[in-house]
């Protein structure tokens, strides 16, 4: 398996800061070479979180140069919180799917608005008319649904769920990300609604799934399980949010645009 590529044509990130990307990944060992290939230039660590998948998920990774992180426990946001505490001290982090339908070349148009200053979250949406028809209809669907209740309940200006999202350190730490299924997208961004934090939205390139199968779309069962955990999130932290937000105030910090993320190591 060769090394990460870098191809010539994929813009270069900003030079300055330290990028880590998070990779969750279930059985994904057919997009995974495509996807690694076509990362662009300047990210510091690739993390693969392996979240118990029976192919060569792992194997795959490893040999294309990403770092790989085992976490058996099954569930996208388990997935993610895991790669977080693995992460080195870093100045962005980045999520992204391992399913290549978003375009990794737009990476850097994630991390700059972030490392700039002029935002501390920014999403990757695909709620726009070149790409949306590449969304099923339950997708476009629940995503509308999911963006107008959360700007009926606290004011978030939201067009999509993308998986796609970048956000600096101190900001993920305020926070205090705690679901470890499909409503990992939809809490993120409730609370930082909540919170006030500055989110950007950038349109990004999306295609379907030309490799293996999607475990929300791919089935009827992963549509219904997902669109579930997703409205019972929008309405737990409608309902009970703030006595949530209470519990874990003492562990948030102040955001600060040159912050580093220091869980799980000390050094890039």
């Amino acid at each position: 398996m060769k090394p990460l590529a870098k191809p010539d044509a994929a813009p270069r990130l900003p030079a300055e800061p330290v990028v880590r990307l998070i990779i969750p990944a279930l059985n994904e060992a057919d997009s995974l070479p495509h996807l690694l290939a076509s990362l662009p230039a300047g990210i510091d660590e690739v993390i693969v979180v392996d979240n118990g998948s029976s192919d060569a998920t792992a194997q795959v990774a490893h040999g294309a140069g990403a770092r790989v992180v085992s976490e058996p426990r099954r569930g996208y946001g388990q997935a993610c919180l895991t790669g977080i505490a693995a992460l080195r001290r870093c100045d962005v982090i980045v999520f992204l799917d391992a399913d290549l339908c978003d375009d990794p070349a737009r990476l850097g148009d994630l991390v700059q608005p972030i490392f700039e200053g002029r935002a501390d979250m920014v999403l990757g949406t695909r709620m726009y008319p070149e790409v949306s028809a590449a969304l099923t209809l339950p997708q476009r669907f629940g995503n509308r649904l999911a963006c107008r209740l959360m700007r009926l309940f606290w004011g978030g200006r939201y067009t999509d769920l993308g998986p796609f999202r970048a956000i600096s350190p101190a900001a993920l730490q305020r926070l205090g990300m705690r679901d470890r299924g499909f409503g990992w997208t939809v809490e993120m961004q409730i609370k930082a609604a909540r919170i006030g934090l500055s989110v950007r939205e950038i349109p990004v390139p999306y295609r379907r799934r030309r490799f293996g199968r999607s475990k929300v779309s791919g089935t009827v069962s992963g549509v219904v399980g997902a669109g579930y955990k997703i409205l019972y999130v929008i309405f737990r932290e409608a309902l009970f949010g703030q006595r949530i937000r209470r519990q874990t105030t003492a562990r948030c910090t102040t955001p600060h645009r040159r912050s580093s993320y220091s869980s799980g190591g000390d050094g890039a």
